[in-house]
């Protein structure tokens, strides 16, 4: 009650973060690492959630975070990391895991930081999963561009997948892309109401599709045209509009497609779960992968044109028949119909640098996925 400083450092360049105009707490203090702990594992036991996101991590590694020369102090081996909350985040994770080890923590950090989600006894934070926030920020700039100019930014939807293994990801679409005059999701995509929809088809089917966990903020499932407002609900309204009604048609069965896939999600760690078939066809804007589980493998291609891509030749993992599971450009979902159907045969003609080969009608904005058959 004197204004002695109990949980933040006294001193104001390591005390305060200058960016928000908050306080910074002292991790250096066992009883302000005991406290933080004991919210954290009050939040599992008491409220029973599932997991906790830690927010603005970077600002808790970096003492010189958003700080110029002469406004931080270094730590005792004169760096600039804050080797205290170090300590504190990895004393937060193993209580989180031995206490309740059904339960999750994720890091929003920002930076190239080292080992975030690996385990504390190599030297790792331990937290579950770090937000991709490369991989969010380059699939949104490569969507909201006109589909005419896509091929020129190929790459900034297949870079994520060079340091994709580095960390275990989550892929967030979060409340941030969607406040403070950034629009809604819908919103970023271009042309008109038909080809947004499409474009938000085709993101969420990719974000399920490739390795990594998938965040969707609220409002997203109805394609929410209006940026969201905490003081507002959310337009419920929408799902009664015939397009709406399609688009969350799709939401569902693209959810029911991801839980009875094991190959969009059983080997997510394991670099040998993905692969590319191809990701250098720039001048169709077109991209294949498979995904891989024990026994089994989904192929996955995806046109990012609003152009239908007939007689379109991609390499086959194996030979034989494949079927098509998932049309993102279905008429039930609100699509024009167009792609694929049934059962595709392979052909004994190289592709791809693989042996066998299918030819493939591909839908405008769409993705299809593909199954092989015994």
């Amino acid at each position: 009650f004197d204004g002695t400083p109990l949980y933040e450092h006294a001193d104001p360049r390591r005390g305060e973060q200058p960016d928000w105009g908050t306080y910074v707490f002292d991790f250096g203090r066992r009883e302000v690492r005991n406290f933080l702990v004991a919210n954290a594992l009050f939040w599992l036991e008491e409220f029973h959630v599932d997991g906790l996101r830690v927010d603005a991590v970077a600002s808790m590694l970096y003492l010189d975070y958003s700080r110029n020369a002469g406004e931080w102090l270094p730590n005792v081996h004169g760096g600039r990391e804050n080797l205290e909350a170090i300590d504190f985040l990895r004393q937060m994770n193993d209580a989180v895991r031995l206490t309740h080890p059904g339960c999750v923590t994720i890091a929003e950090e920002s930076t190239a930081w080292p080992g975030v989600t690996h385990a504390t006894a190599e030297g790792g934070l331990g937290f579950t999963f770090k937000w991709n926030m490369g991989w969010m920020h380059d699939t949104l700039e490569y969507l909201r561009r006109d589909p005419i100019h896509r091929r020129y930014h190929q790459d900034e939807l297949t870079f994520a997948m060079i340091y994709e293994h580095s960390e275990r990801f989550v892929m967030p679409l979060s409340h941030d892309e969607v406040v403070h005059g950034k629009g809604s999701l819908y919103d970023k995509m271009p042309g008109d109401p038909w080809q947004k929809l499409a474009n938000l088809r085709l993101l969420f089917t990719y974000q399920c599709a490739r390795p990594g966990k998938q965040l969707l903020f609220m409002g997203a499932e109805l394609a929410q045209a209006r940026e969201w407002n905490h003081d507002a609900s959310l337009d419920w309204h929408l799902a009664e509009e015939p397009d709406r009604a399609a688009f969350l048609r799709f939401m569902e069965r693209l959810g029911a497609l991801y839980r009875e896939t094991p190959a969009f999600w059983e080997r997510d760690p394991d670099p040998e779960g993905f692969a590319w078939i191809d990701a250098a066809d720039r001048e169709n804007s077109v991209f294949a992968f498979i995904r891989v589980d024990g026994a089994d493998h989904r192929v996955v291609v995806m046109n990012a044109t609003p152009v239908p891509r007939h007689e379109y030749r991609v390499g086959a993992p194996v030979a034989g028949r494949y079927r098509v599971v998932f049309n993102t450009d279905a008429a039930e979902f609100g699509g024009s119909g167009a792609g694929s159907t049934g059962t595709v045969h392979t052909e004994a003609a190289p592709f791809h640098g693989r042996a066998q080969s299918m030819r493939l009608v591909l839908p405008p904005l769409g993705i299809l996925v593909l199954a092989p058959e015994a």
